[in-house]
């Protein structure tokens, strides 16, 4: 269920991705905090928003916590800082003691300053990692063998198919271990598409055979953001009765009038649960790089849909452990496909339009918490996992720049000079514009 339906509206997407933008800020921000407080380093300002403030209070420590007008990022200004940036105020600190000036970036030791800028893309990590791992948890896996539990709305009815039975066979072909994915997908070529299959099924104990629709349905479990289908107003649960005229029964005969149609507008009858009247909607496949298993990307037309069982699986209980792991092996999937789509549009092997800006973030949030709680968490922890990956690049102005400094520092015995830190910070901060600038037009011009 949407937790803010008709999420059509400029003002609940902007507070959608405001809300998600501050959850990611805050927690990188507390990173750079409580480790340079940890590290004996004071933060003056803990600032959540930039600009007036809206709301502040000084702790017992003397940090200024605060809300301020513009909820578009945030900073946190340790003592010897000249801004929200941390560039440092060299006249300042050199009027300190020695006493107050380690209590600053500037003067505290080199593995202070390193922990401190560290921590901050190191807690986004760890947010998305504990996220993921809750997601798992509540989802749980699969139960093997595969269970049926809650039947999906469909057009023809459950048939004799029956919550809790034990499928072992689809029309003679054995069903694999649901985790492997190879055996999985030779499983589902060789399951007929036709409208009713045979199940065989343990049920009350005793092995039968029943009749059951089929596996694979042209149904809709989840919508893909800023998507021909998500634009055109179709929705979970929806199933795809015909597409130009012609009767469909499974997901991959839908799959197959997209791919032919090579980016022609089609047309689509829909069944919508719990409506009486069909639907129609006309809408065109869009060009999308997707990732390949074994590496790389693969350009293929696509409406945004994504498909399911016939059946929502009966799932067992995930331990901590397991799911502390899925949260992990996750969280890595998101780093290694941007690197890998970074890289690709560089070379130009797939479109540059794949870098989203600001608005496409937004229109993104949006979608997702149109679609429910738990596909807007989990947009929350993937995008935490790109606000990480993306302050680690060794750029000035981010944190990975200030890394650099310290890695430079650690080499040399001294830090860059003051000079050399400001064309640094001044270039960084140009380029940061630049692709900023970049994205957004991406945003507004990109198809």
């Amino acid at each position: 269920m949407a937790f803010l339906p008709e999420f059509g509206s400029v003002l609940m997407t902007l507070l959608a991705f405001v809300v998600a933008l501050s959850i990611i800020v805050a927690i990188h921000e507390y990173g750079h905090y409580i480790v340079g407080r940890w590290s004996g380093i004071h933060a003056e300002v803990f600032s959540l928003g930039f600009g007036p403030k809206l709301w502040s209070r000084v702790d017992k420590r003397g940090t200024r916590w605060q809300l301020a007008l513009l909820p578009f990022g945030g900073y946190v200004r340790f003592l010897g800082d000249a801004d929200a940036a941390s560039s440092p105020d060299s006249d300042v600190v050199r009027q300190m003691s020695a006493a107050e000036r380690r209590h600053t970036m500037q003067g505290a030791p080199l593995w202070a300053r390193t922990a401190t800028v560290a921590a901050g893309p190191v807690f986004n990590f760890i947010l998305s990692i504990a996220v993921f791992a809750v997601l798992f948890m509540a989802r749980g896996e699969v139960a093997e063998p595969l269970t049926v539990g809650d039947m999906r709305a469909l057009p023809g009815g459950a048939l004799e198919l029956r919550e809790g039975d034990q499928v072992l066979a689809v029309n003679g072909v054995a069903v694999p271990d649901f985790d492997d994915g190879v055996a999985m997908d030779a499983f589902a070529r060789a399951v007929p598409g036709t409208a009713a299959l045979t199940y065989k099924v343990v049920r009350d104990g005793a092995t039968m055979e029943v009749a059951g629709p089929n596996l694979y349905p042209p149904l809709i479990t989840q919508l893909a953001p800023q998507s021909a289908a998500y634009d055109a107003g179709l929705k979970s649960g929806d199933v795809i009765t015909e597409v130009e005229g012609e009767a469909i029964v499974t997901f991959d005969q839908l799959k197959a009038h997209v791919e032919d149609g090579q980016g022609r507008a089609i047309k689509l009858v829909v069944f919508r649960p719990g409506i009486d009247e069909i639907l129609d909607f006309v809408l065109a496949p869009r060009r999308v790089d997707e990732p390949k298993p074994e590496g790389g990307f693969r350009t293929e037309w696509r409406v945004g849909i994504v498909g399911g069982l016939a059946f929502e699986p009966a799932t067992v209980t995930v331990g901590p452990i397991t799911a502390l792991w899925n949260g992990v092996t996750q969280t890595g999937r998101i780093v290694t496909s941007s690197f890998s789509g970074l890289w690709h549009m560089i070379t130009g092997a797939i479109s540059t339009c794949n870098m989203t800006g600001p608005i496409g973030i937004a229109q993104t949030s949006g979608a997702m918490a149109s679609q429910g709680v738990e596909s807007f968490v989990w947009f929350v922890a993937a995008l935490s996992t790109a606000v990480g990956m993306l302050n680690l690049f060794p750029i000035p102005v981010l944190d990975g720049g200030h890394l650099v400094f310290y890695a430079f520092e650690a080499v040399t015995g001294r830090p860059p000079s003051d000079k050399a830190l400001r064309i640094l910070m001044a270039a960084g901060l140009t380029l940061i514009l630049s692709v900023m600038l970049f994205a957004l037009s991406n945003d507004l011009f990109c198809p």
